[in-house]
């Protein structure tokens, strides 16, 4: 799993910042970016999907939550239970207050009860807080 999460975040920032030919100079200050591998429980892959598609990616641009991408894995193992996504924040703190903001929002508790009546969908949160090198095209 650890080589997937890798990858993932590899065509993140390729797909991401493909083509930025701005020098270190020109370059805005850097960004926190977010890596996050949730894996669904068995058969709640789609759920998780619905969820997403229906009300998380909304929910985090209206809190604030830059998402870069999502991803899934395309063969092997967890290609039925994988999702992966890199968010970009402008820091730390405004991480956790759009973090607070979107768990207390009433739609989000709703949208996740609802989607979670016949149980939880996902199984494994997995988080890493990525900071650009000063090389990298994705800032």
């Amino acid at each position: 799993m650890k080589t997937f999460a890798r990858a993932a975040w590899v065509a993140a920032w390729a797909a991401a910042g493909a083509g930025c030919a701005a020098g270190p100079a020109e370059r805005p200050s850097a960004r926190l970016f977010e890596i996050r591998t949730y894996t669904a429980h068995p058969g709640k892959m789609e759920a998780l999907h619905r969820r997403f598609r229906e009300h998380t990616h909304r929910l985090f641009l209206r809190h604030g939550i830059e998402p870069v991408g999502y991803w899934t894995v395309s063969a092997g193992e967890g290609a039925e239970t994988t999702l992966v996504f890199l968010l970009a924040y402008p820091g730390r703190e405004a991480r956790e207050a759009a973090w607070k903001a979107f768990q207390a929002d009433p739609e989000w508790q709703r949208a996740k009860a609802e989607s979670e009546r016949e149980g939880p969908l996902v199984a494994r949160v997995d988080s890493r807080f990525l900071t650009p090198a000063d090389y990298s095209p994705l800032r």
